[in-house]
């Protein structure tokens, strides 16, 4: 089972990682923390020191078309917040 979905780039994110050394994910959500802290040591080669999660709620969304009303729902996920060692880090954009 693949429990790292993908990494969370946004703004937010960024000056979690620059200033709490904090990187976010998202997970399966059946995961529990300790898959999450083991798939992020074993795809990263890190030390995760604790783990924070977060289930989100799909959304219901409507769009007026020039066919009508269209509504529909966003997908729910799960969000992991890992917190790694002093010196360590995750380079999201070395494969680039």
């Amino acid at each position: 089972m693949n429990i790292i979905h993908k990494p969370l780039i946004s703004e937010k994110m960024s000056a979690k990682s620059e200033a709490l050394n904090q990187y976010g994910f998202i997970v399966e959500k059946t995961a529990k923390k300790s898959q999450i802290k083991d798939a992020v040591e074993q795809k990263y080669g890190v030390k995760v020191l604790f783990v924070n999660t977060m289930r989100y709620a799909g959304k219901i969304k409507t769009r007026y078309t020039r066919g009508g009303v269209v509504s529909g729902k966003t997908n729910s996920f799960k969000k992991a917040i890992v917190s790694l060692k002093e010196g360590d880090q995750i380079d999201f954009f070395s494969n680039i």
